[in-house]
């Protein structure tokens, strides 16, 4: 809602972007508040690769923790600014370095493909990262018969074994937030509501994948949506993206999945941890900078590039 204090904030914000030469990036989780004064609205990782194209001197990152580590393990002579280092990830934080390093130790034979959403810690114990959006294509350019341990997110691990045939060694953890929606519920709103379309997150368990017309990322729901004749779509994820849903199809209808039936929301308590005024106070103090060591910096890089390399010889990025 925009406010004269709104107003006020936004316009001090624009003006220390400026003379700090600062770039601003929002997830589409964020409140619209701040997707609106973001210099590049997207996933992690589009949003970290778009601020390797920048100029700027420091990346004030509007997600969660490992979206700014993420951020700085590919700007590493960037400043990188978060507006709350309390605003954790539920899915990064099932998967502790030495826990996962035990489990890793175990199977040393496999080969170790972790999913975006973890710390740098993880990271750096892994031989391929992926996104939501690549993991598919990637697992299936391996070896049908490649021994993989998939990290952290069970229900993404799950849903690739599945279409894929495989069988991967599956880390015990999940987004509380996809994880939370149950299959009753969904049920009932295709049930009142006939002719809406089901689009989901492969983070949702597969109760809820079982159900759905589309399964895809944040940015490949944003446009199958955008380029689907239905009028009417159930949406499986984090309410943050129905602001950018509107704003691409303002005569098309949402309904958000909620994981309790007395809200119409699924909003991600850490994502919604960032207003403005946190954006404003971080700009100004340049606090809650993400700072990681050379040497994790470097072997952290290594399971990204190999994903990059493997997503250009896919087809995948350019």
């Amino acid at each position: 809602m925009k406010t004269e204090k709104n107003s006020d904030i936004i316009n001090e914000i624009n003006r220390l972007k400026k003379e700090k030469n600062a770039v601003l990036l929002a997830h589409y989780y964020q409140i619209a508040e701040i997707q609106d004064i973001a210099d590049f609205v997207g996933d992690s990782l589009n949003l970290s690769q778009a601020a390797q194209q920048t100029d700027a001197d420091i990346i004030l990152f509007c997600g969660v923790h490992f979206m700014g580590e993420t951020a700085k393990i590919l700007n590493p002579k960037k400043k990188v600014l978060i507006p709350d280092m309390q605003a954790g990830c539920s899915l990064a934080d099932s998967c502790k370095y030495d826990d996962f390093k035990q489990f890793k130790d175990k199977h040393n034979d496999h080969l170790v493909i972790s999913y975006i959403n973890c710390s740098a810690q993880i990271k750096t114990l892994s031989d391929i990262i992926c996104t939501s959006g690549n993991a598919l294509q990637l697992v299936n350019s391996l070896p049908i018969d490649k021994k993989i341990i998939f990290a952290p997110d069970k229900n993404l691990g799950g849903y690739l074994n599945r279409i894929t045939g495989r069988n991967m060694l599956l880390w015990d953890g999940v987004c509380e937030v996809h994880q939370l929606l149950n299959a009753e519920h969904i049920i009932q709103l295709k049930i009142q509501n006939k002719d809406a379309v089901l689009v989901a997150h492969p983070e949702c368990n597969n109760s809820v994948l079982e159900l759905a017309d589309f399964i895809g990322s944040t940015q490949a729901m944003i446009k199958f949506i955008k380029q689907s004749e239905e009028r009417k779509f159930l949406v499986a994820t984090e309410s943050g993206i129905i602001h950018q849903l509107k704003k691409d199809n303002p005569d098309k209808e949402f309904i958000v999945v909620a994981s309790d039936e007395s809200c119409a929301c699924n909003d991600c308590r850490y994502m919604k941890m960032n207003t403005l005024e946190k954006v404003l106070h971080s700009l100004q103090s340049e606090e809650y900078e993400i700072k990681l060591s050379e040497d994790l910096i470097k072997k952290a890089q290594q399971p990204i590039i190999r994903m990059l390399d493997m997503s250009k010889s896919l087809g995948l990025i350019k």
